[in-house]
């Protein structure tokens, strides 16, 4: 008689019990947020009506998804990991017919129940598993820039519909597959000249045009009296120089300004300045100025500041549980979703948070550890984008709240309020426990 499988056959409990502590800190964090002394606590938990009450209906919802996603044959992911994708972006344009406008951004899908759906969360996973699924072709040579561009293209499709919805922030985090590209062979040369580009943007917000110009043109000419010797041995290269001299100039006093004064709105350029300690002149928006007669207001950044000063206020040790004075007053917007880490950095302080980055750290690198375990190239290159697209979060959403970053409106992983962004986490990280499962596999 054969063994039944089980469903928890092959599953690596240590992600599982680090996913259910995060989700618990989570609705924790939310808990201290919004809690008021005027009625029980159990009974504010199962009236539904606030949001740390909706978390835990929503955790209790992942619960039954992990769970069939752990009862789920492997092979159905890679059987249908196009169709998937496909069904993604199909769902990212429906927004723009049955898309509801949301805190100025088109892309989310009103559901039953008062609740929504963002698909550009969910997207996030089926971007993983089409890239997995095309890396593991056989006939794929992602040594040859054919293979690069498709994959390119598959990873950035759904951050280009982002864009148009007005999620710039959402469309940041799709460039975290290019790490896990640089780990399947993509060339550095593409990852140092993307890092180039933003030390380029960073350059022409801290520095004066004209000066920085003056600095690339004699940087340009050090460059060209270093290598003169070289020249007769391959004259491609003075002429590689001139080029690469023209596009940082030319980017600098044209693309970058067209960005910020066209492609973004006020309110976004204003972040991006701000983080760098600059102001930036909203009259010069024209995206902005078309929705309105009026010539549009920049934005200040209370939100940043309020955060800065609610996570300073924690000191080493923290205030407290439900004694925070910034959080549980009020002066963090959006404190329950993409500033929620106030909330815990207020509470418990600087150690709190430290503990807490922690439990995340060890999370990371047991995933990476399952990555390298991976017998198939399709669920080592799943793995490896659950580890990037969760750091990304991290990154970016910390490096917001405490001021080195634009504030981009990303969540922080299972950690913010939310429905699609808690149920996309879960589907991802139980994807990979199944195919994790099922590593003696070659799966294609």
């Amino acid at each position: 008689m054969s063994k039944q499988k089980g469903v928890s056959q092959g599953i690596d409990t240590t992600v599982v019990w680090l996913y259910a502590i995060l989700v618990l800190i989570g609705i924790l964090c939310i808990f201290m947020v919004e809690y008021r002394n005027d009625g029980h606590w159990l009974q504010s938990f199962l009236n539904g009506k606030t949001s740390y009450s909706k978390q835990l209906f929503y955790a209790g919802i992942c619960v039954v998804l992990a769970t069939f996603i752990l009862l789920t044959d492997s092979k159905l992911f890679t059987a249908f990991a196009n169709l998937f994708y496909a069904f993604g972006i199909l769902l990212m344009l429906s927004t723009f017919i049955l898309g509801k406008n949301i805190n100025g951004s088109k892309s989310w899908i009103p559901l039953f129940g008062g609740f929504n759906l963002q698909p550009v969360e969910i997207c996030k996973i089926f971007t993983a598993l089409a890239l997995a699924k095309f890396l593991s072709r056989q006939e794929t040579d992602f040594s040859k820039l054919r293979s690069q561009i498709i994959a390119g293209i598959i990873t950035l499709l759904p951050a280009v519909i982002s864009i148009i919805q007005h999620e710039a922030g959402m469309a940041l985090v799709y460039f975290c597959f290019f790490l896990v590209m640089f780990r399947e062979g993509l060339p550095p040369t593409i990852l140092i000249i993307g890092f180039s580009f933003v030390a380029l943007i960073i350059s022409t917000l801290l520095i004066e045009p004209d000066t920085l110009a003056i600095i690339l043109t004699v940087s340009a000419i050090i460059t060209v009296y270093l290598l003169r010797k070289q020249f007769k041995r391959s004259k491609g290269l003075l002429t590689l120089i001139i080029f690469i001299w023209a596009a940082c100039v030319g980017i600098q006093r044209f693309a970058v300004p067209f960005i910020f004064n066209n492609v973004l709105e006020c309110y976004q350029s204003a972040r991006v300045y701000s983080a760098f300690g600059k102001d930036y002149d909203c009259s010069q928006n024209k995206r902005s100025a078309k929705k309105s007669d009026k010539t549009p207001k920049k934005p200040d950044d209370y939100n940043v500041r309020q955060s800065k000063i609610a996570i300073g206020s924690g000191g080493l040790l923290g205030r407290g549980f439900l004694k925070g004075t910034q959080t549980r007053g009020k002066y963090v917007p959006a404190q329950s979703t993409d500033f929620v880490f106030t909330s815990l950095g207020e509470a418990f302080g600087f150690v709190g948070c430290v503990v807490f980055l922690l439990i995340y750290l060890v999370f990371l690198f047991r995933v990476i550890q399952i990555a390298e375990r991976q017998r198939s190239t399709f669920s080592r290159v799943y793995a490896y984008s659950v580890v990037s697209i969760i750091l990304f979060h991290i990154a970016f959403n910390i490096c917001m709240t405490i001021g080195l970053f634009p504030s981009p409106g990303v969540t922080l992983p299972l950690i913010s309020y939310g429905g699609s962004s808690m149920v996309s986490f879960t589907i991802l990280i139980f994807i990979l426990l199944r195919l994790d499962a099922d590593r003696q596999m070659v799966l294609r």
